[in-house]
């Protein structure tokens, strides 16, 4: 495991690798080596320390995927400061409330995403957030910030930087829970250095490789496996765009010979459905991650074939392990690579309990699963009492993912136990029914929800996305299941759709399914039944 800070081990990378390719920003095109990207966080951090950054204070980061990301993630990590990461999606109650739950000091921001206008957006939350002091628009003021920097000497940064130890916290993540209020993952350098390490050790990445991340930075999947991984290996950081676009992602693998590419499922279904795929040379890839959410079989075989991803791995985690818990090998069987997520990572152990005993369960039988480690984070932010509901007094995170452990140690994630439909007494896991509908010829993606049934307690119903080009009647899809699968596990209900809702980062929303589902099929009352 590697016992330092993050600028501790940056300044190793600069040291070995100086002269090589760090950071490549398409969109914006910049390039910078690792002694240009090293210069480069020194001036922010210096910057940042003349705007009177102490050690804990917390510094907003509001952007999409830029070079300046990149740049502010080392230097607040190189200061001890605590980066709090902020969705490029949010709207004005979630800024105000993040901004204010983490008492967060100074706010970087771009100008806007899409169709929001950040700074406008600021402007009307700014009166409610008494601890917020600064905020600079990076297209407008990073040369001042950088500027600034320069009446702060280099031996008063390194003063800081020795001032620092590697379980200092230094990143705030906010989880989107499904009800209520975000939870602040509160991350250190040895749970998030040390998970992007040993995902680049999966990968086994080199200075040689070079890694196409067109995933949000905001999240872990973006500045955890794709950052820290580049960097604790010297392996050069692509960058598409300041968001996943499918011909951008394509268009950079090949003119930049990416070895490896990141991506949700969501992602390389868009990539392997898109009309133009065949322009495209995918010979230099040959490996790279798919996570975030389960991947269907049948995608990933067409990721190892169509895009020459041969050594593509899973990984499974959540933003509360830093993320990364289990991950498939290089050299696992297909059959384990396309239907678990891998064994347990290095450093961290795993559990699949009863839900509703707690005790462990055999090998092969659904339970929970818990990760316990390094990787685990020292908590919620300013939430006493949603850490302790989380992390047993054992240290044991509790995912709320329902898993299975076979005899040769891989997981396989079979639902969430509140995604996990129980009709008429069957558990019926969504996940099984998804992984069948994807091997429908007309079928590009799938995803299996539960509905209310005043009968049966709950019905299963599936939203489907056709390939380009292709039909299919609901009638059509429940012959194909019929003497397929069990009659109990076939959909009563099928929705034609053209997307699904989901996060920024790619991952399927289906409570919101669920209430759209209840509201156009008229089941209120159904709903609405009181249960034991």
């Amino acid at each position: 495991m590697l016992g330092e800070t993050i600028g501790q081990n940056l300044r190793r990378t600069v040291e070995r690798w100086g002269e090589r390719e760090a950071l490549i920003v398409l969109s914006q095109g910049y390039r910078a080596t690792w002694r240009q990207l090293w210069e480069e966080t020194s001036r922010v951090a210096r910057g940042l320390l003349a705007l009177g950054v102490e050690k804990g204070d917390r510094v907003g980061l509001w952007s999409p995927n830029r070079f300046e990301w990149v740049v502010i993630q080392y230097a607040v990590a190189r200061i001890g400061a605590i980066l709090v990461n902020l969705n490029p999606a949010y709207k004005t109650a979630e800024l105000e409330y993040a901004l204010n739950q983490s008492g967060t000091r100074v706010l970087l921001l771009s100008r806007g995403f899409r169709q929001s206008n950040y700074q406008e957006m600021l402007a009307q939350v700014r009166p409610n957030c008494p601890e917020l002091r600064v905020a600079l628009v990076l297209e407008e003021d990073w040369a001042s910030l950088c500027a600034g920097g320069e009446g702060v000497s280099e031996a008063s940064l390194a003063e800081r930087e020795d001032s620092l130890q590697f379980d200092d916290p230094i990143n705030i993540q906010y989880t989107s829970g499904t009800t209520g209020f975000p939870k602040g993952a509160t991350l250190s350098h040895h749970n998030v250095l040390n998970n992007g390490f040993f995902v680049g050790e999966a990968l086994r990445l080199g200075p040689e490789d070079r890694v196409c991340v067109p995933v949000p930075f905001y999240h872990c999947f973006g500045m955890v496996m794709g950052n820290l991984a580049c960097t604790s290996h010297g392996s050069t950081l692509v960058i598409p765009g300041e968001a996943f676009d499918p011909l951008a992602v394509m268009k950079a693998v090949m003119e930049e010979r990416c070895t490896a590419l990141y991506g949700v499922p969501t992602m390389f279904i868009a990539e392997l459905d898109h009309p133009r795929l065949g322009e495209f040379d995918f010979s230099s890839l040959r490996t790279g991650i798919m996570a975030g959410s389960p991947c269907p079989i049948e995608v990933m075989k067409q990721v190892q074939s169509r895009l020459n991803m041969r050594e593509v791995t899973i990984c499974y985690g959540m933003t509360e392990t830093s993320p990364v818990s289990t991950q498939s090998a290089l050299d696992d069987p297909l059959d384990k690579r396309v239907t678990t997520v891998g064994r347990v990572h290095p450093h961290v152990e795993v559990k699949i309990i009863d839900p509703a005993s707690g005790a462990v369960v055999p090998r092969g039988t659904p339970g929970e699963l818990c990760t316990r480690g390094y990787s685990v984070m020292l908590g919620y932010w300013n939430n006493p009492e949603a850490t302790r509901q989380a992390l047993d007094a054992a240290g044991w995170m509790h995912t709320g993912d329902l898993a299975t452990l076979d005899e040769d140690g891989y997981v396989k994630i079979v639902g969430r136990i509140k995604d996990m439909i129980i009709r008429g007494g069957e558990n019926i896991y969504p996940r099984e029914i998804e992984e069948f509908l994807h091997t429908h010829p007309a079928i590009s993606e799938a995803q299996v929800i539960g509905v209310p049934s005043v009968k049966y307690g709950e019905e299963v119903m599936a939203w489907v996305k056709l390939k380009p080009g292709a039909t299919a009647a609901p009638e059509d899809l429940t012959r194909f299941c019929t003497g397929r699968i069990s009659t109990f596990k076939i959909p009563r209900y099928w929705k034609l759709v053209e997307e699904f809702p989901m996060t920024v980062t790619g991952k399927i929303q289906k409570f919101r399914m669920r209430e759209s589902a209840v509201a156009e099929l008229g089941l209120e009352s159904a709903a609405d039944v009181r249960t034991a």
